[in-house]
């Protein structure tokens, strides 16, 4: 199932939030090989989870985390900001229907329609609070990934050339990518609809402070 979480939050679920960032230290700092800084206890965090980001996890019928990405709002810091300005010629991304998604991570072992699963979470929280793009940077590698779901992003810059390089893309919301995200995750969206309505009731989300 999906969760919608922000950070604040997390602690009602423990073995969630712990598995979650040490799969982002295994997809992230082992498999990836990124110079980011893991924890005692293994987990990946950076200052922007400090942020109280919403978190969209799909979680294992066990409770343990297969997946997830992180949302923040770009009026905010963000990281596209902070280290990666270069990306895009140096101008400030900063919209109020513009987020910035980052960390998406798959567990190790996680089935086939998660990402599908992950990337339709992301376009429930963008269509439900009526923004109008997502920009996030990403492996280069997640291209065949973004296109395969059927919603790649438009690249606003890259560094590095081939697999390795490191993109800034722009990815638009759009009501009819629902119905193919469904397809691929195997999901209705009655069920769809009804995890993210669970989390924030209905209407449009109100950010937390």
């Amino acid at each position: 199932m999906i969760r919608y979480l922000f950070g604040d939050a997390l602690h009602r679920y423990p073995v969630l939030r712990d598995t979650m960032f040490a799969d982002r230290a295994a997809q992230f700092r082992t498999r990836l090989g990124w110079e980011i800084p893991v924890d005692a206890n293994g987990h990946e965090r950076d200052q922007y989870d400090s942020l109280n980001p919403l978190y969209v996890i799909w979680e294992r019928p066990d409770g343990t985390h297969g997946g997830s990405l992180r949302y923040l709002p770009t009026l905010g810091r963000t990281m596209m900001e902070e280290h990666f300005g270069h990306l895009v010629g140096g101008a400030p991304i900063r919209h109020g229907q513009i987020w910035e998604c980052t960390r998406f991570c798959l567990a190790p072992g996680a089935a086939p329609n998660v990402s599908a699963a992950l990337m339709l979470g992301g376009l429930e929280v963008g269509l439900n609070l009526g923004l109008s793009h997502a920009v996030g940077v990403f492996d280069a590698r997640m291209l065949r990934v973004y296109r395969r779901l059927g919603w790649p992003p438009a690249v606003l810059g890259q560094q590095g050339q081939g697999r390795h390089a490191i993109c800034a893309g722009l990815w638009a919301y759009e009501a009819d990518l629902r119905a193919p995200l469904l397809a691929k995750a195997g999901l209705s969206g009655e069920v769809s609809r009804l995890w993210y309505t669970r989390a924030f009731g209905i209407g449009k989300l109100v950010l937390a402070a």
